[in-house]
């Protein structure tokens, strides 16, 4: 079950960043992911935050490709995009040097104003970055904000973040990250 869970995760996870359905992601699909998100929220890539994001996307791309023993302009199919994410950041040792910090830069873009919270707002524009269906972010949203505050804390979206890339737990609200699985 774990294992069947993890691969649809990360199923869904090559659809966000295949956003031509070609099948194949490229680098230029993941920094475009990025762009996405840049734009949804009116920041530049230049910006601290935003070079951050960048850098952050392009540093998953370059480990995705080495886990898979690939140069950096190689497309990486389906079945590959998911044994290369297991080897690097599910089992591997790339999650927290690598994964973790283009995961904060996305939750850090997300609290605009810096007071440590993403509100209802905020998590919708990252969404539709991602390409989650407009239904699905409030429920996605409420199945996070476990204490029901209303926002999540940048903190609960990284905790989010592992458990949906990592987690076996098929209980654990990370799952909800991207709406109902």
């Amino acid at each position: 079950m774990a294992i069947d869970l993890l691969n649809h995760k990360l199923d869904r996870a090559f659809d966000h960043i295949d956003a031509s359905g070609n099948g194949v992601v490229e680098r230029e699909d993941l920094l475009g992911l990025g762009a996405r998100i840049l734009v949804g929220f009116g920041e530049s890539p230049t910006s601290v935050t935003g070079a951050s994001l960048v850098d952050g996307f392009d540093r998953i791309w370059s480990t995705l490709s080495q886990a898979l023993d690939r140069d950096g302009d190689s497309g990486i199919t389906r079945p590959d995009f998911l044994r290369g994410m297991r080897a690097a950041f599910v089992t591997g040792e790339h999650y927290d040097p690598v994964f973790r910090p283009a995961t904060m830069a996305v939750a850090e873009l997300c609290d605009g104003d810096g007071d440590g919270e993403i509100g209802p707002g905020e998590f919708r524009t990252m969404l539709c970055a991602f390409g989650v269906a407009y239904d699905d972010v409030d429920e996605a949203f409420d199945r996070l904000d476990r204490s029901g505050r209303g926002a999540l804390t940048v903190d609960e979206l990284v905790v989010a973040a592992a458990d949906y890339y990592r987690g076996e737990d098929p209980n654990a609200a990370g799952n909800w990250l991207f709406g109902p699985l």
